[in-house]
């Protein structure tokens, strides 16, 4: 049996300690990555209940959603939610300009509205807060 030579065993070495370290860290997410990621799929899946968890708590204290609030968002469908833009113009702070695509479930019209989203990290909660409050569903084009 042969046996490879030392360059290519020293680049095989490197080469899996290289892959083994990609795969340690390609899974972790920062807490804004998270956050957003959680939240993302909540509206994806039309779950406006669990993405009104993601509401700032001083937002949700200053205005509480109502229950027809709440039921006027089940009327609708996601169908669709895309990034436009995005920036952090302060530490603590992202902006992000998303399109959603919502059916509504009743008429079958579909509406596109966008939604521009202020988060804010919160220091003592250690996480992100949506400081703009859910999609304006009547904000649609």
């Amino acid at each position: 049996m042969k046996t490879l030579p030392r360059f290519l065993h020293a680049g095989l070495v490197l080469a899996l300690a290289l892959l083994l370290a990609a795969c340690a860290t390609s899974g972790q997410r920062s807490p804004r990555e998270e956050t957003l990621y959680n939240y993302v799929s909540a509206v994806r899946w039309s779950d406006f209940d669990v993405a009104a968890k993601f509401l700032d708590p001083q937002l949700r204290e200053a205005r509480p959603l109502t229950d027809l609030e709440l039921e006027r968002y089940r009327q609708f469908q996601v169908s669709g939610y895309e990034v436009k833009s995005a920036s952090e113009p302060a530490e603590g702070e992202y902006l992000q300009v998303v399109e959603i695509r919502v059916v509504n479930r009743h008429t079958q019209v579909e509406k596109v509205l966008t939604d521009r989203q202020r988060w804010r990290w919160d220091p003592e909660a250690r996480r992100w807060w949506l400081a703009s409050g859910l999609p304006d569903l009547d904000a649609a084009r």
